[in-house]
């Protein structure tokens, strides 16, 4: 199985291919001009597509991260514990 990485530089590199077949005339294929008004920036379109993608997947996740409040419940029991222990041994907090 192929990991995500391989992927995703799969399928850039066959969206490279077709596009640079396309915009160089590498194939006899027959194009209105219009479309090649939208065909020489498709790859900047994809990039801010892409980013705007990730934009927003990073602040749905920061928005839904979830808390361990049984973690931090523990972390400030060992606290107090490292506090007292300390206290014992004669410094002062």
């Amino acid at each position: 199985m192929a990991t995500k990485l391989m992927q995703w530089l799969i399928g850039l590199s066959l969206f490279v291919s077709v596009w640079a077949s396309l915009v160089f005339n590498l194939v006899p294929v027959q194009i209105d001009s219009r479309v090649y008004d939208v065909l020489w920036p498709m790859p900047v379109y994809l990039l801010i597509a892409f980013g705007s993608y990730s934009l927003i997947v990073i602040g749905y996740r920061v928005a839904t991260f979830n808390d361990c409040e049984e973690a931090a419940e523990s972390l400030r029991k060992e606290i107090e514990e490292a506090k007292q222990d300390l206290t014992k041994k004669g410094l002062k907090l």
